[in-house]
């Protein structure tokens, strides 16, 4: 079982943001952070076992003192051990030594930086509020502070980027105490400052592919389309658990929750939300077929790969083409994908009848 727990509040809104963040909430973080608690005592009901993972996103995490956490690691205190991931997001511009300090003190042991880039003009592009010394100095003191396992964050395919600038990004990278990558191609998503703004995206597969082999030759090895890892041990447990399909827990408001067959939205809005925090704004009835195309397209994404018991007649002779065609290879009976760029159109293919 995974946990998700979402904190919505913003420092600022990027260009490009849709996900369920608030920059005008803050006087509710308080009152946010008990009805959090209470959503999670009652989520975790559903779960005997320890956690494999726990994953803080949002939103700014790290805008949120670290000892309105304490309740939230104290109702966890009977699910977690010293092998659960417990990852945390933070960004550059709200990141001190003491909420470092303090949040592993809580048993927080994964710092995920949302970076971007190093290029100060990129990331004014970009809607971000921090700047290049920043983030190398937030990622230097989570190192001070004990982290071991650090993530960043970074965008790729924006109008501005150039061989030259994302060399910059990633020769800075390479000197940073950092086991683990997440690089993003930058998307468009109706609702955002981005979404009516012509041409701040330019897709460039080249590019992608230039990125992917830099970090290759730095001693990063790609085990999901945006995710490299630095060894087998530094991967992220909770986004592998995704792709396998794990239930996970969804806290939080605009969070989502996943066991079985039914998925679960909590309330989206916040003021809704600290009022009746184990109120669902929805709950979605999967049927089988919905689970085997996640199950194929996720998959397909990554190293998790998908056994070959998996498949019926039908989609198994699609697979032997593919096979032939050297897009995807078999190996001890789990279907593998040889390149995650054409990782859509493959399950897309597979799964067509």
């Amino acid at each position: 079982m995974l946990l998700y727990i979402h904190i919505p509040f913003c420092d600022s809104k990027c260009f490009y943001c849709s996900f369920n963040s608030y920059t005008n909430l803050f006087h509710l973080k308080s009152s946010y952070m008990k009805a959090l608690n209470q959503q999670l005592q009652h989520e975790l009901l559903k779960t005997n076992t320890a956690l494999k993972s726990i994953f803080i996103g949002g939103g700014t995490p790290s805008s949120v003192e670290a000892e309105l956490y304490n309740p939230i690691f104290l109702s966890l205190k009977n699910f977690i051990d010293n092998k659960t991931e417990i990852t945390i997001e933070a960004n550059p511009n709200s990141t001190t030594k003491d909420w470092l300090k303090n949040i592993k003190n809580l048993g927080v042991n994964r710092v995920s930086f949302g970076v971007q880039t190093f290029n100060n003009d990129k990331l004014k592009f970009l809607g971000r509020n921090h700047d290049r010394e920043m983030a190398i100095n937030s990622v230097n003191l989570a190192h001070q502070v004990g982290f071991k396992d650090i993530n960043l964050d970074i965008i790729y395919d924006t109008a501005i980027d150039t061989e030259e600038l994302i060399d910059n990004d990633l020769e800075i990278i390479k000197t940073l105490p950092v086991n683990h990558l997440s690089a993003y191609s930058l998307t468009i998503e109706e609702g955002t400052k981005f979404f009516k703004k012509p041409n701040v995206r330019i897709e460039n597969i080249d590019m992608a592919q230039y990125i992917f082999d830099k970090l290759k030759d730095f001693g990063f090895t790609q085990y999901e389309i945006s995710n490299f890892s630095k060894d087998k041990n530094s991967r992220s447990r909770h986004n592998f658990g995704y792709w396998e399909k794990d239930d996970y827990l969804g806290v939080g408001a605009g969070a989502v929750g996943c066991i079985g067959n039914i998925r679960y939205y909590p309330e989206k809005d916040v003021e809704k939300y600290i009022s009746n925090p184990i109120h669902y704004e929805s709950i979605e009835t999967l049927d089988n077929e919905d689970i085997k195309f996640e199950r194929i397209f996720l998959g397909l994404r990554s190293l998790a790969g998908i056994p070959v018991d998996f498949f019926d007649h039908h989609e198994m002779k699609k697979i032997k083409i593919l096979e032939d065609e050297k897009k995807i290879h078999i190996h001890d009976n789990i279907v593998f994908n040889n390149d995650f760029l054409l990782s859509d159109e493959i399950a897309l293919y597979i799964n067509s009848h």
